[in-house]
């Protein structure tokens, strides 16, 4: 008696297709027989799966069958012989994905009929300053990676010689295997898929054609260059295989935060304290940019507490461009503090022979919690 189709992919009847294809992948990589060499019981299972996910997988016969059951498929009824017929083209997705990752890749990755590999890329961390960030700067970086053979010219092959065609696939890469009522492709496992087979390796690289070698390379880094910004750099990443072609270098820049400015793109922001006597009589102070000058910047009287000046073209180059962005600077008001004798007195007379009209802020605010709380009580 056959056991139930559901059962032997372990779904449950109502599950959608996503989990069905999710449940039949893994019990095909588990049961296949490349997995289990001479295991008959594991090769018995791994048809029942594929038998039970091609009725399943298909919404007309799977509606017979929970209609009818196996019945469904003997003698002649719906779908009787569609497995063996179109296994092979409608299992081709499924039986690429297993077969990418028994194999460590996926297709496309390689040429068979060359045997080149293009190499890998690279990545490298570098971390500058706001003020090079501001200015730009060319840096000498030392890269690990790997380069073409001069001895074998990346071939591989000792000098003289050279590969010949792959004796299991006669050069195309891949491999046909039967499996039963089926045949399956795969990736060459003599050549990898490249193709091509070394009699005669050469002794300077072992046949890799690359070697690794740590490499200086100048990177000029541009003003006004932002954080997380990227830069790539064509043909500087690894040597490719067998003759292919480089990969690329890709630089990953991040800015460090800088002790007294905060950056928005192209403009710069600080804070800057000041003391309780200019803010009240105003005054003026100085600040030193990015750029090395320093800008004066006046204080009318009666500032408060964050209040924000503007210089124009003071902030961040804008990437690529003659212009710069503004530098944005707010003011906190400092209290005194460690007060003498004397400044005691002096503040505590300006108490006496203040109004209103010295702290409209505050003086507005209390009224106001004052009329708020009195018409509650009124209410």
């Amino acid at each position: 008696m056959k056991v139930d189709y559901y059962e032997i992919l372990g779904v449950s009847k109502g599950c959608d297709e996503k989990t069905l294809k999710s449940s039949f992948r893994k019990l095909a990589m588990k049961y296949h027989p490349d997995r289990n060499p001479g295991d008959d019981t594991a090769e018995v299972k791994f048809k029942e799966i594929n038998e039970a996910y091609e009725v399943l997988k298909d919404p007309q016969k799977r509606a017979a069958y929970d209609r009818f059951g196996h019945a469904a498929f003997q003698n002649g009824g719906a779908g009787a012989g569609g497995f063996r017929a179109d296994f092979s083209s409608s299992m081709a997705d499924i039986f690429d994905d297993i077969f990418g990752e028994m194999m460590g890749q996926r297709r496309g990755r390689t040429s068979a009929t060359s045997g080149r590999e293009r190499g890998s890329d690279l990545r490298y961390n570098m971390e500058i300053s706001l003020e090079e960030a501001f200015s730009g700067k060319t840096a000498e970086i030392g890269v690990p990676t790997t380069i073409q053979c001069d001895e074998c010219s990346g071939t591989g092959a000792k000098p003289g010689t050279s590969p010949r065609p792959c004796p299991t696939c006669g050069g195309a890469g891949r491999v046909r295997a039967a499996q039963g009522f089926f045949s399956i492709e795969r990736t060459c496992p003599t050549c990898q898929g490249r193709g091509e087979v070394i009699a005669d390796p050469c002794g300077k690289c072992g046949g890799n054609g690359r070697l690794p070698e740590e490499r200086t390379l100048s990177v000029s880094i541009p003003a006004g260059i932002e954080d997380g910004t990227r830069i790539r750099l064509a043909g500087e990443g690894e040597a490719g295989l067998r003759g292919g072609p480089s990969g690329d270098l890709y630089i990953f820049l991040s800015v460090k935060p800088h002790e007294l400015f905060q950056r928005d793109g192209s403009d710069l922001f600080c804070k800057i304290p000041i003391s309780m006597t200019t803010a009240a009589l105003g005054g003026a102070f100085e600040v030193t940019t990015l750029d090395g000058s320093t800008t004066r910047v006046k204080v009318p009287e009666g500032t408060q507490t964050g209040k924000q000046f503007r210089v124009k073209s003071k902030g961040m180059p804008v990437l690529r461009s003659t212009q710069n962005g503004d530098l944005f600077i707010q003011v906190t008001v400092e209290t005194p503090q460690n007060l003498s004798r004397r400044q005691r007195e002096l503040l505590e007379e300006f108490e006496e022979i203040s109004s209103s009209e010295n702290s409209p802020q505050s003086n507005g605010f209390f009224s106001r919690m004052k009329e708020f709380f009195e018409g509650l009580g009124e209410s």
